[in-house]
């Protein structure tokens, strides 16, 4: 199991929702995601991130696949224009 986690602190807070949903709707459009989750962010200051993704893929091919999948992209598209800092991190289980 691989576990792909994303950090994002954005321009303008107000956008967290765009981000949320736009991140919501790719398990329909991408199979190999196993699970999806998306958080925004409480304010409680300057290291608090705006917008979390939790997801998990059955291998890192499915990551991989994920990654260069164009409805990824398209998120892509849309959420790194809204974004000043953005953290990621994968790792095995």
């Amino acid at each position: 199991m691989i576990k792909h986690i994303v950090l994002w602190k954005l321009h303008d807070r107000d956008k967290a929702d765009l981000i949320r949903q736009t991140l919501e709707a790719l398990p329909a459009r991408i199979p190999q995601i196993h699970r999806l989750e998306v958080g925004t962010g409480m304010p409680a200051g300057e290291f608090t991130a705006d917008v979390a993704l939790y997801s998990e893929f059955n291998s890192d091919a499915d990551l991989k696949t994920y990654i260069s999948h164009p409805a990824h992209q398209e998120a892509v598209a849309i959420i790194v224009p809204l974004v000043s800092e953005r953290r990621v991190a994968d790792y095995a289980v």
